[in-house]
């Protein structure tokens, strides 16, 4: 899996009184197998920049490259290339198109409250209907749906029910289920625990992290630090339309300037944690995830002692 974004801005509603900058000039490059949050403050561009990565939204300007499908605009003129099948400069100037539903294949979008997206009469045949309209038939289809469901905790018993029935986090399980379905190489998720409640929340991160470690990538935005420390690897913090830092949770938190110029509040459990070393306790940061494993850090120090 690979993203690169090169010098990517984009302006809501251009040459217009209400033509907003969203992004600025963003660079960012995403290798590999990675579990990565993209954090900032409420209008800082997260939202814009996820819609860029299956191309719901097209750069105004700069270049969005998802494993080999690149993504510009020039002038009035929206340019899809397969750099699989043109490699040179020619496919530029042949504006070779490609269908975006290969590329939402490849990188699944979940918005927020994915939930009310829910539509057909059955739960399986809701999750088929993605499936489906990517040319499976219908055995096929049903098939990668049953098989989506059970990932998400939703067995064979729920198949036959209409999502209407369906508890909220149910629902919610099931629309996710209906973007797994297409067995995308990257998930994408926008404030996926917005309005659950703790339980909840944690359920479905937990499902998160089964599909990330079934060999998915994942790319999350959310305000929530605590999720960031138990669960991502990499966070990305913008802010204003700009990409400010790429950094580990452990570097990002402990960088105590930078956090205070961002408003980006870190874990209550990571700054006690980190009271604590500077006090002369020798704990392990890097095992500080939430306050079990604090507990048990705090434990082994005085063991050690």
């Amino acid at each position: 899996m690979s993203i690169k974004l090169t010098d990517v801005s984009y302006t809501y509603s251009p040459s217009t009184p209400f033509s907003y900058e969203a992004l600025k000039k963003v660079n960012l490059e995403i290798k590999g197998h990675v579990f990565l949050a993209l954090i900032g403050e409420t209008g800082s561009g997260k939202s814009t920049l996820v819609q860029h990565l299956n191309g719901l939204l097209l750069p105004t300007a700069g270049t969005v490259q998802v494993d080999h499908y690149l993504l510009k605009t020039e002038g009035k003129k929206r340019i899809y290339i397969d750099l699989n099948k043109e490699s040179d400069k020619k496919a530029f100037k042949k504006r070779k198109q490609f269908d975006l539903k290969e590329l939402r294949k490849y990188a699944g979008l979940v918005f927020q409250f994915p939930e009310y997206q829910l539509f057909e009469e059955t739960v399986i045949k809701d999750v088929a209907f993605g499936p489906k309209n990517f040319g499976a038939d219908d055995k096929k289809a049903e098939e990668m749906a049953a098989a989506a469901l059970k990932l998400v905790g939703l067995d064979s018993s729920y198949f036959e029910r209409s999502p209407f029935e369906l508890s909220g986090g149910e629902k919610r399980r099931a629309a996710i289920a209906g973007i797994i379905a297409l067995e995308p190489k990257v998930l994408i998720l926008d404030e996926p625990t917005a309005g659950l409640d703790p339980q909840g929340e944690k359920e479905m991160m937990a499902l998160f992290q089964r599909i990330y470690e079934a060999g998915t990538s994942i790319i999350i935005v959310t305000h929530n630090m605590d999720l960031v420390l138990k669960y991502v690897q990499t966070a990305a913090v913008m802010s204003h339309g700009e990409l400010l830092k790429i950094a580990t949770p452990l570097s990002l938190f402990q960088d105590e300037d930078f956090l205070k110029n961002t408003a980006i509040e870190p874990p209550y459990v990571f700054k006690v944690a980190l009271e604590l070393k500077k006090k002369g306790l020798n704990l392990d940061l890097n095992e500080v995830k939430d306050i079990p494993s604090l507990v048990s850090q705090i434990k082994k120090a005085g063991e050690s002692k």
